[in-house]
């Protein structure tokens, strides 16, 4: 994965950019040839801040909405810098992640409007956590939604996430209501939520939906467990062993059975 190099004069810094708009925006790092994020090989966009504290989270460099961003852009500049790389993006497009990039719901929309001005296809990546009216106008300048269901168990949800299940229920029917393309991402953890009736009751509850084009079923790994020693916290799933092959092909057959695609 290559990371973008912004010019200088667009990193935050104290240098005063003539911009047509003073929304800027706060970003955690850019990736300019992302291909896990969406389909196609994509401009990704890491934005800072995030409500949730999911366990496993293999970014948890961005939860902090607080603090200093790497990057603190305009709409007008970020878009500037994704023009940099159009012809390697011209068949997948901008994802926009984070953390929450709904916490920037507003400077989103106007994101995303110049993307689509610009003939750009864009991708959210989100846990639907942020279902407020602000939240739910960027869907309207979004090609396709990556909605990150953690579990669909209302119990487990807490104790993985720190938050509660229903908003992330709420936004997949907002979806649906707005005929919005959707993938569904589920993280699959040994011992979690790696265990077939939780598998196949999720897989029932999607099947519902219209606006569910396919689910990317992601093994659990350890590959960000070194940021959280780097930042002086504890890594709680330190004792939990990366998801087999064999478990991951499994779930993927109990989805195929309820008509999703794997």
């Amino acid at each position: 994965m290559r990371k973008a190099s912004l010019p200088v004069i667009c990193q935050l810094s104290t240098v005063n950019c003539h911009l047509s708009t003073i929304m800027k925006g706060k970003i955690h790092s850019l990736e300019s040839f992302g291909t896990v994020d969406g389909p196609g090989i994509r401009f990704v966009v890491f934005m800072q801040g995030c409500p949730l504290r999911c366990l496993y989270c293999h970014n948890p460099d961005t939860w902090d909405s607080r603090g200093e961003a790497k990057y603190l852009l305009t709409p007008e500049e970020l878009l500037a810098e994704v023009l940099r790389y159009k012809n390697f993006i011209a068949k997948g497009g901008v994802t926009v992640t984070g953390g929450e990039p709904l916490l920037q719901a507003e400077f989103l929309t106007a994101f995303f409007r110049l993307c689509r001005e610009a003939g750009i296809h864009t991708a959210l990546d989100t846990s639907g956590y942020v279902c407020t009216p602000k939240a739910l106008a960027v869907l309207e300048y979004t090609d396709l939604v990556l909605l990150d269901i953690k579990t669909i168990d209302p119990e487990l949800h807490p104790r993985l996430t720190a938050v509660k299940l229903d908003n992330t229920l709420r936004f997949l029917d907002e979806l649906e209501k707005r005929d919005v393309p959707v993938w569904i991402r589920h993280v699959i953890v040994p011992g979690w939520t790696d265990n077939d009736e939780a598998l196949g009751k999720l897989a029932e509850y999607i099947s519902r939906y219209k606006v569910v084009r396919k689910a990317e079923l992601l093994p659990y790994h350890t590959m960000g467990a070194y940021k959280y020693e780097a930042q002086g916290m504890e890594y709680k799933l330190k004792d939990v062993e990366p998801l087999s092959a064999e478990r991951l092909a499994n779930a993927k057959e109990i989805f195929k059975k309820q008509g999703i695609t794997v």
